[in-house]
């Protein structure tokens, strides 16, 4: 009887002894790790916000959720907001992102960065279509941003894309810039222009709306005084260039943009970037963030120059009867 008793109690130790085990071994804090490679099961929660829809962002919030799922796959989850162009829209979806904890935020485009910038010096930003990130107020130094932001520039080749423009039209005597005055990123392509125009010995002249209910007053006044329209990544622009030509193109009057979703729904030519790319390297700048603990302050501003080829629209050739060279691309 007693030989019994002892064994009871052993019994009853062992078990007790493997319910301390199994209780110890679980909840999320001591999870085992998952994976080939021996890596924690994580989910991340990306807050994207769009300035704008029109196709040169949608592409590039397109490329950034494509890289940032195939690199991270079902362990990636997207809160996508559009700001429909309003600045205030921003202020509200950043400061929201920010109460809900996001890992990181997607800024696409120049009011998109700055509020997010704005809103959090702690949540990693980064950024994309944004000319340039020192002249929006965002960084410091492209090299070393030094704080919580970075990203990749959309500058496209504004050099290349004046000369251009004088094949296009060898006969260009005045360009007209036009731009949207509350973009940051559409006055430093300006001076670019100007100062690429000027070496060529071509007059020029400024065109600026303060919005979009300004643009069809402003495009016609620049049809009317000079002989070619250039246009830059400009957002309120690309928003309506269907306004653009159906001002430019009775007027015979040809429009080289700074990219080609603008070239594909108003303009005549252009030499653009890939937006799509775009989007695809910031997805590469936030897994590194997310999970190697790459710091914003110390990640260069990335550029893309893959892929940029001289590229028309067919339809706008015609209609203002300029023969395009032989080595352009049609938009299809």
């Amino acid at each position: 009887m007693k030989m019994k008793k002892m064994r009871l109690v052993a019994a009853m130790a062992m078990a007790a002894m493997v319910v301390s085990m199994t209780g110890c071994g679980g909840g999320s804090d001591t999870a085992e790790p998952a994976g080939d490679e021996g890596v924690s099961e994580t989910s991340y929660n990306v807050g994207v916000m769009q300035l704008v829809e029109h196709p040169a962002l949608d592409a590039a919030t397109q490329g950034f959720q494509d890289k940032l799922k195939e690199l991270l796959g079902d362990s990636v989850t997207f809160d996508v907001q559009n700001a429909q162009g309003e600045s205030t829209n921003c202020t509200t979806i950043a400061t929201k992102f920010v109460s809900d904890g996001v890992d990181l935020i997607m800024a696409n485009a120049t009011g998109a960065v700055q509020a997010a910038a704005a809103a959090t010096g702690d949540i990693p930003v980064v950024g994309t279509s944004v000319t340039d990130y020192k002249t929006a107020g965002v960084i410091e130094e492209n090299d070393a941003p030094g704080r919580n932001v970075t990203g990749v520039s959309d500058l496209a080749p504004v050099d290349q894309q004046v000369a251009l423009l004088q094949k296009v039209n060898p006969e260009a005597k005045k360009v007209a810039i036009v731009y949207c005055s509350a973009e940051p990123n559409s006055i430093f392509q300006s001076e670019l222009a100007q100062k690429y125009l000027t070496e060529a010995g071509i007059e020029f002249k400024e065109y600026t709306a303060a919005d979009s209910n300004e643009i069809q007053a402003v495009i016609t006044n620049a049809v009317g005084e000079c002989d070619t329209v250039y246009i830059p990544t400009d957002n309120t622009m690309a928003s309506n260039m269907e306004i653009i030509k159906n001002v430019t193109v009775p007027a015979g009057i040809p429009v080289i943009t700074g990219e080609e979703g603008m070239c594909a729904t108003g303009g005549l030519a252009t030499l653009s970037i890939s937006y799509y790319e775009l989007g695809l390297k910031a997805g590469e700048m936030a897994y590194e963030i997310l999970v190697n603990g790459a710091d914003p302050a110390t990640t260069p501003i990335a550029f893309v120059s893959d892929n940029i080829v001289p590229k028309f629209n067919a339809e706008i050739a015609e209609a203002v009867g300029i023969a395009m060279p032989e080595d352009f691309e049609a938009i299809q």
